[in-house]
């Protein structure tokens, strides 16, 4: 059985949210200018997303999807199980929180995505991760 989930945004937050569900997910990027090489049009972020378990069952995140455009349009897409190795398991009240990084070739762009998610009653759902902003500092 797959869940639908309604969507709730707030601000860097999105919230899937159902009965037994409610899974919040953040994002806070930055810029890493020690890694960027501006001068061969290489741009370096990292961003750490915070995956909250605001429900009332188990949920394990399984596989991550990621669209990586950077402000000329090119786009990568990254798909692969868990998050930084791990398919962590969130219990209700549960938080897990990673850093990873991007590298574009232009000094901003954007990431979106989703993360898909099984909970220990057996319903699978995605949680999606609206577009933010990767942008270098001193750049508009």
């Amino acid at each position: 059985m797959v869940a639908v989930l309604r969507m709730a945004w707030f601000g860097d937050t999105i919230a899937s949210m159902s009965a037994n569900y409610s899974v919040r997910i953040q994002a806070a990027p930055r810029y890493i200018d020690e890694q960027s090489q501006p001068a061969q049009s290489l741009y370096t972020f990292a961003y750490t997303i915070t995956v909250a378990n605001e429900g009332d069952v188990a949920v394990q995140l399984i596989s991550r999807h990621w669209e990586i455009e950077d402000a000329s349009g090119q786009v990568e897409m990254v798909d692969g199980l868990g998050v930084v190795g791990k398919q962590p398991l969130l219990q209700p009240g549960q938080v897990f929180e990673y850093t990873s990084g991007a590298q574009l070739r232009t000094n901003a762009g954007m990431m979106s995505g989703h993360f898909f998610f099984v909970a220990v009653d057996g319903t699978r759902f995605e949680t999606t991760v609206p577009p933010f902003v990767l942008q270098a500092a001193g750049s508009t």
